[in-house]
């Protein structure tokens, strides 16, 4: 199975930023996708963004301009870099990869937390 190890998450004062990291290994480990998603309190999980293979990225539309996901594929590392938090993206951020042997594969969660 995959293993996903996210880091980087805590408390920020809005207009802060925080850089959340996750990385991936396991077995003949072929990764396609690898991405963001959050989860509110009383909200469903939403896609935050995602970044391919090739490096073509997705982002949410409350997110374009302020964060930015990238990865080492060398090191089946993603990471998101989020600028000028708001408290509306205070949440549970989880790693999300989509590999050819595992298909998707979730990270335990890393809380993001947005003081005003």
């Amino acid at each position: 199975h995959v293993q996903l190890a996210e880091s980087g998450g805590g408390l920020v004062q809005a207009g802060g930023s925080l850089r959340l990291s996750c990385a991936a290994s396991g077995s003949s480990l072929t990764i396609y996708t690898m991405g963001w998603y959050r989860q509110a309190p009383g909200k469903q999980r939403e896609l935050v963004a995602i970044i391919v293979s090739g490096g073509s990225t997705n982002y949410a539309e409350s997110v374009k301009g302020r964060f930015t996901i990238s990865r080492d594929n060398a090191k089946n590392t993603v990471y998101l870099q989020m600028n000028s938090l708001k408290s509306e993206d205070a949440a549970i951020y989880y790693c999300n990869v989509l590999s050819r042997n595992y298909g998707q594969s979730w990270g335990q969660g890393t809380q993001v937390t947005v003081s005003s």
